[in-house]
Parts: C-alpha cells; structure tokens; sequence
C-alpha cells in the first residue's frame, strides 16, 4: 500500500462521534476520527513497513500517525527518526502511546528517555516518562539498573505534585510499571506512592480517572501477575 492508498482509505472510515470523543481526549487536528479496531485491520494488511510508516507519520494526520507506530519496524528507527517522531506528537495519543512504544520496541529508547524527561516541553518530556514505563514492562529485568529505576522514583516523589498535567500522569505510570513489573521494586514502588498520594491529573473535560498507583499494583499482585513481562506493548 502506498501513503495515498492509506490516507483514502483512513478518510473513508472516519467518523465524526469518534473525532468528538477523541478531541476530548487531546487528538489534536487534523485526524478523521478512525477507532482502532480498524486501524488494527489496516496493519494486519501493511504488517512492518519502516518507510511506509515514517510517511504516514509525516502527513501530521493524528490517525495516520497512530497507524505509523503500529506498523513501524521499530528496530530500523534510527535516533534522527525518533527525535522527528517526539517532536511532532503533539496529540496527546501519539506523545503518550505511539511514540514511546516504537522507542520502547527499538534500539534507542532508554537512551532518549532519560532526555526527554528533561525536556520543557510537556509532550516530550510525557512521552519520556510513558517510554520508560513500556521499557519496565518489556525488559528483563536483568537488563534494567535498578539503581536507576530507584533513582527515577525518588525523582517522582519530589516533583510529580509541580510537573505538568501531562507529565504527571507519565510518572504516575511509571511507578506503576516498575511496581507491577520489577519485583525488586515492588515495595520501594509502593512506598513512593503512598507517600505521595492521590495525584490530580486533569482529564480534558473526560470521565477518565487516574488510577491509584498503589491499588493498580496491588490488582496486579493479586492476580499474581508481579514481574511477568510484556512482548509487546503496542495496542
């Protein structure tokens, strides 16, 4: 399928009720208002196409730009390809799931990470926060410094109640990830979190709440499901 072939076919299958709901929840324009599930049947014919899908992220096009991660072959993209990718994930959707699941399933991605939390700009730094939680969730465990996973909580306890809307919810995943995903943490995770408390995330007008860090990982252990890895992350 080439760019054009998509784009007809997204714009084909766009809906306006879906564009509603998904400005609601921070899409930004210009996007048909495609769901998933048929972006789903879109991969399912593309499969992995690294150029294809660094064209399709390209038209600025909030669905086009979901599909692309979708069926990015994310161990081709390179630094360059995901520095362009972050910079322009201004939807809340892209910054917050598509960018960092290709940078989580790629070569670079707890490089960049580490960056982009640093970053002033809230979309980038929230798409550091949401990488690192997917990487928690993908790596063995022996590849992760837990050293520095503790350091990065202790960062969280200091400065998630005055970071940014965005970039709180980034970290208040984060916790998540590493308590329900690297058992060595698990406690120092849910300590974190209740000294923290709640934490306000403001939804955009939407119902959507924001899980208690400390109840998510205790659903988890529950099912008994602390450490078990993830093979992918995209949905």
């Amino acid at each position: 399928m080439t760019v054009e072939d998509v784009m007809a076919e997204l714009k084909s299958h766009g809906s306006e009720g879906i564009k509603k709901v998904l400005l609601k929840h921070g899409v930004k324009e210009p996007f048909f208002g495609v769901k998933v599930e048929y972006l789903k049947i879109i991969q399912k014919k593309i499969k992995k196409d690294y150029h294809l899908a660094k064209e399709l992220y390209a038209t600025g096009n909030a669905d086009a730009m979901y599909l692309a991660g979708l069926v990015a072959d994310d161990k081709q993209m390179t630094k360059d390809d995901l520095q362009t990718w972050v910079q322009q994930a201004v939807s809340n959707n892209i910054a917050d799931y598509t960018v960092p699941w290709v940078a989580a399933e790629g070569n670079y991605g707890y490089e960049l990470a580490v960056g982009w939390i640093d970053n002033p700009q809230e979309h980038i730094a929230s798409a550091g926060w949401f990488t690192l939680s997917n990487i928690v969730a993908l790596k063995p465990d022996s590849e992760l410094d837990t050293g520095q996973l503790k350091g990065l909580l202790a960062r969280v306890e200091k400065t998630i109640h005055t970071a940014p809307n965005r970039v709180r919810s980034g970290m208040n995943t984060f916790i998540i990830s590493v308590g329900s995903y690297v058992t060595a943490l698990t406690e120092e995770a849910i300590a974190v979190a209740n000294r923290i408390g709640p934490v306000t995330i403001i939804k955009e007008g939407t119902a959507c709440k924001v899980p208690l860090a400390t109840d998510y990982i205790d659903k988890v252990k529950v099912k008994g499901n602390l450490g078990k890895k993830k093979k992918t992350v995209k949905c």
